[in-house]
């Protein structure tokens, strides 16, 4: 049998989730008679809880504004959403300058998570990784944020924590399940979604799985041992980047890859540094545009190699010409047609006039504007 004060928290807990709840309702949460509801609701008071009482015949509890914030009781998947998102604020500097108020919040909430979460949740925390650097913001993704389950979350976790390989029913963009074996080497961040990143052994290869589309996970007997190499972020941009599509991209622009990156960043392209030393198989360009780096007499023209897949080609004219750079395009050729069609607009647009009597301010003086 429940204790008196577990009672009351479950009281309190209750009228944390918000909105009016009938006395009736409560007495059967609890399962006590509504006599007892009403001293509850009373010991809180006594507390400074602020515990409003609403008359009448559909009346009973709610949780009104208090002068100071009263217990805040969390299941567990709010305290790892609590965590997480102020973990995620501090890495991407949205916190207020008041930054020991984010950490010293986490610390009372870790102090009293019960010791099987807490192990749960330095597993996830200790498990994951941002693509975006820290105090940058990360870039949206064009669909709603997705949500992983928190149970396959805590699984995954687990698993990459203490090398363990886990079993994950997946549903893949095309709606088609399956289930695989994972050996998971890291959780990643990117772009408001949550990745997966780890070695199927039953093709032998590195695959990256996106955790909303992940119905189920269980760990597996054994253990293995995580490769050298590059962490877990930059496996999931190289696996982003190197996704099958539709549209196989390869463009030589002129410019470092640290400039390319301000259009094409990693989870869409990867970038290849032009060498140190003179390329053959850069292209030639001559003109005042055309910036170099002069050596052994002659001027060696810096070109990086883009390679990227799309779906669709449409968007990339515009992104070529916002670079602002040299380029030329490999392949395909229906890029080629875009970009001269895109051009063409521009001098289309650039060469129109404002139709007689608009933009008139009088006379010169207008003309001068």
């Amino acid at each position: 049998m429940a204790r008196p004060t577990a009672r009351v928290l479950t009281l309190l807990e209750l009228l944390q989730s918000g909105g009016l709840r009938t006395v009736t309702e409560l007495a059967d949460r609890l399962g006590v008679d509504e006599r007892t509801v009403r001293r509850y609701a009373g010991h809180l008071i006594d507390l400074d809880v602020p515990v409003e009482s609403v008359r009448g015949r559909y009346g009973g509890y709610r949780l009104g504004p208090g002068y100071r914030l009263p217990p805040l009781m969390l299941s567990d998947d709010e305290a790892l959403a609590v965590l997480l998102g102020l973990v995620a604020g501090r890495r991407t500097g949205l916190l207020t300058a008041a930054g020991t108020a984010s950490e010293t919040a986490a610390a009372k909430i870790r102090r009293v998570l019960p010791e099987r979460l807490g192990r749960r949740l330095d597993a996830v925390l200790g498990s994951l990784a941002f693509t975006a650097p820290a105090g940058e913001p990360a870039s949206g993704s064009a669909d709603e944020p997705s949500v992983p389950e928190t149970a396959v979350l805590l699984a995954i976790a687990d698993a990459v924590s203490h090398h363990r390989p886990v079993s994950i029913r997946y549903t893949d963009a095309g709606g088609r399940r399956s289930e695989r074996t994972l050996h998971p080497y890291g959780l990643v961040a990117h772009a408001g979604r949550w990745y997966v990143t780890g070695a199927d052994p039953a093709i032998g290869e590195d695959r990256t799985f996106r955790l909303d589309r992940i119905a189920g996970a269980r760990t597996l007997p054994g253990s293995f041992h995580p490769p050298a190499g590059p962490g877990p972020a930059e496996r999931v941009l190289t696996g982003l980047a190197t996704a099958p599509y539709r549209h196989e991209v390869t463009l030589r622009v002129q410019g470092s890859a640290e400039q390319l990156r301000t259009r094409l960043p990693a989870g869409i392209a990867i970038v290849t540094d032009p060498p140190s030393e003179h390329d053959p198989e850069s292209p030639p360009v001559s003109g005042a545009g055309s910036s170099s780096v002069s050596g052994a007499g002659q001027d060696v023209v810096r070109w990086s190699r883009v390679e990227l897949r799309a779906e669709r080609l449409d968007w990339l004219p515009a992104v070529l010409a916002s670079m602002d750079l040299p380029f030329l395009i490999e392949r395909p050729d229906e890029l080629r047609d875009l970009v001269v069609a895109f051009a063409d607009r521009l001098a289309r647009s650039a060469r129109r006039s404002p139709p007689a009597g608009e933009g008139d301010d009088g006379g010169e003086e207008g003309v001068r504007r």
